[in-house]
C-alpha cells in the first residue's frame, strides 16, 4: 500500500489523532515541519489556519491538500506526524513504514526570513516562556508596533501559540525583523537562560495583598466546613486523606497520589489546558480537600510555587445576580486589595503561571457547562457562569491553573476536553475509616466501640466509604451502639439515625420515648422538608429569610442544627442558610414527600420518571409541576440536577421501607403511606422493565448481554433500600441475559451491597462484569451473597488487594457455578497465589484465571504451578504485566506441558527470557488443546525462538505464538517469519 493510499485509509484515525484532545498543538506542530521542509507554501498554510475555524475543520484541509500532493508529500506528513506523535497507537493509527527524512533543507536557508521558515520547530520550541523579550527587542527597533504586541500576547493563545504568531508578525516585517528574532534566540542560547523562567520580584504593595490573601484563606479554612462544623472541629484534628486516583488508562495511574500531585504532572492528558477536575460522588469529601489544600497554601507548607490562591464556591457564585469582570470576581468575592489594586491585577496578568483558582461544587451551578460564549478581556463584565466556563476552557486568563471539584455525572465530554487531567476522589479506604473515627472521638475506648460496630456490620462499613456517612455515624455513636440486632444497613437508616440524634438533642425533658420522637418534632421536619424539597426543585441550594419564612421555617426549626448560616454573598447583610450536605437536603425533600399532605399525588411518579434520561436527564419542568406556581420554571434539568432528584428518590424508597413504616404512624394516615408505597414499587417495577426491553437480541451464536447505565444502579440502590426481598425477586424475575455489564459505573461498597442484594435473586448464572470501577475489597465482601449465580466476575482496575482475593476465593470454592475471574489491573501480589491454587486444586469445572498487571512474581507463579498440577479445567492463563521472569515460566511450564486442557495463554511483559521460552516450548510439543501463546514485549533472543520453532514442528493445532518486541534484530524477524508462519512480530 502506498504512502497516498495510507493517509486516505487512515483518514479518520488520523483526524482523531490530531485533533481529540481538543487543541490544535498537535496540528501546530504538523503544520510547522511541513512549512520547514518546503511541502506547505505560505498561503496553503495561512488557507489551513483560517482564525476562528473548527479544529477539525483546520486538520480536514490539510489532509485533503497533502493528499492532492502526491506520494512524496504524502510520506513527509506521515512521519511529521510520527515525529508529532510517537505514540500514535493509542488512537488506533499504524505509522509503521514513514521513512520519509525530516532533516532540515540547507539551500532554503540563505536569509534571515528563510532561516525562520527552515528552523520554524526547533524556534518555536525555544521562544515558548520568553516571547515577551524577543517582543521588547522588536518593539525598541521601532519594526513592532503595541498593537503588534498585544496581537501576539492574546491571553487566549498558549506559549507555543504566541511564538508562532510572533514568527507570523515577524516574517510580515521583513528580513531585518527576522535577524532581531535570531540575534535574540543566539543571545538567550549562550548566556543559558532561553528556557528559564525567574520568579519576579513582586511589587511591594502585592506582597501585601498576598499577606492579607493567606490570612483570610487560613481563616476561612482552619476549622472545618463541610457538613456545617457544627463540631466546630479544627480541620488539622479531623483532615483525613480519601482516596485518589488517575483514570485507569493514564501512564501514572497505579501511582499513590498526594494532596500536591492534584496540581503536579503525573496523569496530564492535554499540556495546553489549565483546568484540573477533581471529581467524586456527593459525600466523597471534595469541599473539605479543596480546604485543606486552601489551608497548606495559606501557611506556606503546600503549593509553594503559587503566589496567589483564589477560592471560590459555585454554590455562593449562584447568587451573584451581576455582571461582573474577572478582576471584581477576585477581589470582591476573595480579597480586596487596600491599594494600588490595578498593579496588582496587572501583576495577575502578567504572572499567570503563578496563580492557582480553586472553583468547589460546578455541578451546583444552576447552568451547564457551554462554550458557546466565548470572552478574553479580563476587564469586560459578564454574568457569574459565563467567566466561569472561559476560565475553564482557557479564553479567560489563559496559563492560571484552575482546580475544579464536581460530582461526576455534571461533566460531559464538552468540558472534558477543556481539561488538563481528572483526578478521582473516592472516599475513604477501610484504613481511612479508622483514621477518621479514632479522630473524631477524643475517648479511644468510643472509637474502639464503634470500629467494632462497623467490623460486624459490614453493610455499614461500606457506607463510611463515603466520608459525610462517616461522620454521621462517628456524630450519632451513642444512637449507633444502642441499635443492637437493628444496626443501620441503608443509607436511610444513617439519615435517620442523625435525625433521631439532632432532635433528642434538643427533645424537651418530659417528652416521649420510644417512637414518639419523630411525632413531636413533625412541624420541624415539614417546615425544613418543605424548603428542602422546592429548593431541589428550583436547583436553589442557599435561602434567604424570605425563603425560610415562605415554608415557615422558625428560629426554633433553624436552631435544630440541621441549616446552617451562609456566607453571604450580597451587598445586603440579610442572613442566608444552607442545609448541613446537599445529601442532608435531599433527605429532608424525601421526608417531606413522604409526610405531607400537601404534594402532588403525581409527585412520586413524576420523581422516578426516567423516560428522558437518556437524552436530557429526568426532565426538571416534571418535578417542579408539583410545586406552587410560583417556584415553576422552564428548561430542562442538569445532569447535577438530575442526581440531586435520584438521590431523593433513594430516600423516599428508604423511608417507604416496611421497616421504617411504624414511624409515620402518628405522623401520616397508614392509607395514605401504604398508596405512597405501592407507587414506588410500581415505579422501580416499571423503571426495571424499561431497561429490560432495552437489551437488543444477542448476535447468533452469541450470549445474551445488558449493558446497564447508571440509571439501572441507582434502581437497584432504591430497591436495595426498601429491603423487600419480593421486590427484588419480583425484578430478577424479567431479567434473562447470560452477561451483565456495569463497567464504568462508580460502583464502590456501597453499590456492590444493593447489587448483591438484587442479583442473588436471579433465576440463572450469570456472568458480572464489574471493570473500572472503585468496588476495593470491602465492596468484594459485600458481593459474596451473590456469588452463587454468578459464573465469571470481571473486577478489572478495582483497587482489590489480597485481602479481598481471601475472602473472595473462599466464597467462591463453595459455588458450583463459579467457573471465570479476571482482575488485571489491581492490587495483587504473591500473596494471593496460594488462594488461587487452592481454588484450582478443589474446583476441577474452573475455566479461566486472569491476573494481568499486577505485582506476582517467580515466587506466585510457583505457588500457582502448585495447584496446576492438580487441575484438569483450566483453559485460559493470563498473567500478562507480572515478573514471573524465566524461573516462574519454567514452573508454570513443567506443569502445563501435561495439561489437555489449557487454549490460551499470556504471559506478555514479564521479563521472560530464552530460558523460559524453551521451557514453554514443551507446552507447545506436548499439548493437545493449546492455540494461542502470547510472549511479547519480554526478553526472548534467538535461540529462544529456535526452541519454539523446533516445537511447533510437533504440533499443527497451535495457531500463533505472539512474538513482537523481544530480544531479536529486524534481519532475524524477517527470517523466521519465512520460516514459520505461525509466529507472530
Amino acid at each position: 500500500m502506498s504512502v497516498q493510499e495510507l493517509v486516505l485509509k487512515q483518514r479518520t484515525e488520523i483526524l482523531h489523532a490530531l485533533c481529540s484532545s481538543g487543541s490544535a498543538e498537535h496540528l501546530e506542530q504538523v503544520l510547522d515541519i511541513l512549512l520547514a521542509q518546503g511541502e506547505l507554501s505560505w498561503e496553503e498554510y495561512q488557507n489551513i489556519q483560517v482564525p476562528g475555524r473548527a479544529l477539525y475543520t483546520n486538520a480536514r484541509e490539510l489532509l485533503d491538500l497533502v493528499y492532492t500532493k502526491g506520494v512524496d508529500t504524502c510520506g513527509l506528513f506521515l512521519a511529521a506526524l510520527k515525529q508529532v506523535l510517537p505514540e500514535a497507537k493509542g488512537v488506533g493509527l499504524s505509522l509503521s513504514g514513514c521513512l520519509s527524512n525530516l532533516e532540515g533543507r540547507e539551500e532554503y536557508q540563505s536569509t534571515s526570513s528563510q532561516t525562520l521558515l527552515t528552523q520554524r520547530p526547533s524556534l518555536v520550541s525555544e521562544l515558548q516562556g520568553c516571547t515577551d523579550g524577543a517582543l521588547k527587542a522588536l518593539l525598541a527597533s521601532g519594526l513592532f508596533t503595541t498593537a503588534d504586541c498585544d496581537d501576539v500576547c492574546l491571553p487566549i493563545h498558549t506559549p507555543s501559540q504566541q511564538a508562532r504568531r510572533l514568527l507570523d508578525h515577524v516574517r510580515s516585517k521583513g528580513e531585518s525583523a527576522a535577524k532581531i528574532v535570531l540575534q535574540y534566540i543566539q543571545q538567550k542560547q549562550e548566556s543559558g537562560s532561553l528556557l528559564t523562567q525567574e520568579t519576579p520580584t513582586p511589587p511591594k504593595e502585592f506582597v501585601k495583598y498576598q499577606k492579607k490573601l493567606s490570612s483570610s484563606v487560613s481563616a476561612q479554612s482552619c476549622f472545618l466546613s463541610t457538613y456545617g462544623g457544627t463540631s466546630h472541629m479544627r480541620l488539622d484534628d479531623i483532615y483525613t486523606e480519601g482516596q485518589l486516583e488517575l483514570d485507569h488508562y493514564s501512564a501514572d495511574a497505579h501511582e499513590s497520589l498526594g494532596l500536591e500531585d492534584i496540581v503536579g504532572t503525573a496523569g496530564t492528558v492535554n499540556e495546553e489546558a489549565d483546568t484540573v477536575l477533581v471529581s467524586g460522588e456527593a459525600g466523597s469529601g471534595k469541599s473539605t480537600l479543596l480546604q485543606r489544600l486552601h489551608l497548606l497554601w495559606a501557611r506556606g507548607t503546600a503549593l509553594q510555587d503559587f503566589l496567589l490562591l483564589f477560592p471560590f464556591s459555585c454554590r455562593r457564585l449562584n447568587s451573584e445576580q451581576r455582571e461582573v469582570s474577572v478582576q471584581e470576581l477576585l477581589f470582591q468575592h476573595c480579597c480586596w486589595p487596600d491599594r494600588e489594586q490595578e498593579e496588582i491585577f496587572q501583576f495577575i496578568l502578567d504572572h499567570p503561571h503563578l496563580i492557582l483558582f480553586t472553583f468547589d461544587g460546578l455541578d451546583e451551578l444552576k447552568q451547564s457547562f457551554s462554550d458557546e460564549h466565548r470572552l478574553c478581556c479580563p476587564t469586560q463584565r459578564a454574568p457569574v457562569h459565563v467567566l466561569l466556563f472561559n476560565l475553564i476552557q482557557g479564553s479567560l486568563m489563559k496559563g492560571v491553573l484552575k482546580v475544579v471539584a464536581s460530582r461526576p455525572e455534571a461533566v460531559g465530554p464538552l468540558l472534558k476536553k477543556h481539561l488538563r487531567k481528572e483526578v478521582f476522589l473516592k472516599g475513604f479506604s477501610p484504613s481511612g475509616i479508622d483514621c477518621f473515627v479514632k479522630k473524631h472521638h477524643s475517648d479511644p475506648t468510643v472509637a474502639a466501640k464503634v470500629l467494632g460496630s462497623l467490623q460486624t456490620n459490614t453493610a455499614l462499613l461500606g457506607l463510611c466509604h463515603s466520608p459525610v456517612l462517616c461522620w454521621i455515624v462517628s456524630q450519632c455513636h451513642k444512637e449507633l451502639l444502642g441499635f443492637g440486632e437493628g444496626s443501620p444497613q441503608t443509607i436511610t437508616d444513617v439519615y435517620l439515625m442523625i435525625l433521631q440524634h439532632f432532635l433528642r438533642r434538643q427533645s424537651s425533658p418530659t417528652s416521649t420515648v420510644g417512637l414518639g420522637w419523630l411525632h413531636e418534632h413533625l412541624q420541624t421536619v415539614l417546615h425544613l422538608g418543605q424548603l428542602a424539597f422546592e429548593g431541589i426543585g428550583t436547583t436553589c441550594y442557599i435561602f434567604s429569610g424570605t425563603d425560610l419564612e415562605t415554608c415557615g421555617v422558625t428560629e426554633k426549626d433553624i436552631c435544630m442544627g440541621f441549616l446552617i448560616q451562609s456566607k453571604d454573598m450580597s451587598s445586603t447583610h440579610s442572613k442566608h442558610y444552607e442545609f448541613l450536605h446537599l445529601t442532608m437536603q435531599c433527605f429532608f425533600a424525601a421526608l417531606y414527600i413522604v409526610l405531607s399532605n400537601n404534594t402532588d399525588r403525581s409527585t412520586i411518579p413524576k420523581l422516578f420518571e426516567l423516560k428522558d434520561m437518556r437524552e436530557t436527564g429526568l426532565s426538571s419542568t416534571c418535578f417542579r409541576s408539583c410545586l406552587p406556581s410560583t417556584y415553576q420554571q422552564e428548561g430542562e434539568a442538569t445532569a447535577a440536577e438530575t442526581h440531586n432528584l435520584q438521590i431523593t428518590a433513594t430516600f423516599v424508597s428508604g423511608l417507604l421501607s416496611q421497616r421504617h413504616q411504624s414511624l409515620w404512624l402518628h405522623c401520616c394516615p397508614s392509607a395514605v403511606t401504604e398508596k405512597r408505597v405501592r407507587q414506588v414499587v410500581r415505579c422501580l417495577s416499571k423503571g426495571m422493565q424499561k431497561h429490560f426491553k432495552s437489551i437488543p437480541q444477542p448476535v447468533e451464536g452469541e450470549k445474551k448481554s445488558m449493558h446497564a447505565m447508571p440509571g439501572f444502579v441507582w434502581l437497584i440502590k432504591c430497591i436495595y433500600e426498601m429491603q423487600n426481598s419480593r421486590i427484588a425477586k419480583d425484578a430478577m424475575s424479567k431479567l434473562e441475559v447470560d452477561h451483565l455489564k456495569l463497567t464504568y459505573c462508580n460502583i464502590g461498597p456501597v453499590e456492590c451491597t444493593a447489587i448483591a442484594y438484587v442479583l442473588q435473586h436471579l433465576k440463572n448464572p450469570v456472568g458480572l462484569q464489574l471493570d473500572n470501577n472503585s468496588v476495593g475489597d470491602v465492596g468484594v465482601e459485600q458481593l459474596l451473597p451473590c456469588m452463587h449465580i454468578c459464573n465469571s466476575l470481571h473486577l478489572r482496575n478495582n483497587n482489590i488487594t489480597d485481602e479481598g482475593i481471601r475472602k473472595l476465593i473462599a466464597k467462591g470454592i463453595q459455588c458450583d457455578n463459579f467457573q471465570k475471574i479476571a482482575l488485571f489491573n489491581n492490587r495483587l501480589t504473591d500473596a494471593c497465589t496460594q488462594h488461587f491454587s487452592h481454588l484450582l486444586k478443589t474446583k476441577q469445572n474452573f475455566i479461566a484465571l486472569r491476573l494481568g498487571n499486577n505485582n506476582i512474581t517467580a515466587e506466585g507463579a510457583k505457588q500457582l504451578a502448585e495447584g496446576l498440577k492438580f487441575n484438569h479445567s483450566l483453559q485460559y492463563l493470563g498473567l500478562w504485566g507480572n515478573k514471573i521472569g524465566d524461573a516462574g515460566a519454567e514452573a508454570l511450564a513443567r506443569v502445563l506441558e501435561s495439561s489437555n486442557t489449557l487454549v490460551w495463554l499470556s504471559l506478555v511483559g514479564n521479563g521472560v527470557g530464552s530460558t523460559g521460552a524453551c521451557a514453554l516450548a514443551n507446552i507447545i510439543k506436548n499439548s493437545t488443546s493449546l492455540e494461542d501463546i502470547w510472549l511479547t514485549e519480554n526478553c526472548i533472543t534467538r535461540a529462544g525462538v529456535e526452541c519454539l520453532i523446533q516445537a511447533l514442528e510437533h504440533n499443527t493445532h497451535v495457531k500463533s505464538i505472539w512474538l513482537k518486541n523481544n530480544d531479536l534484530s529486524p534481519e532475524e524477524v524477517a527470517e523466521m517469519t519465512q520460516r514459520e508462519s505461525r509466529l507472530i512480530f
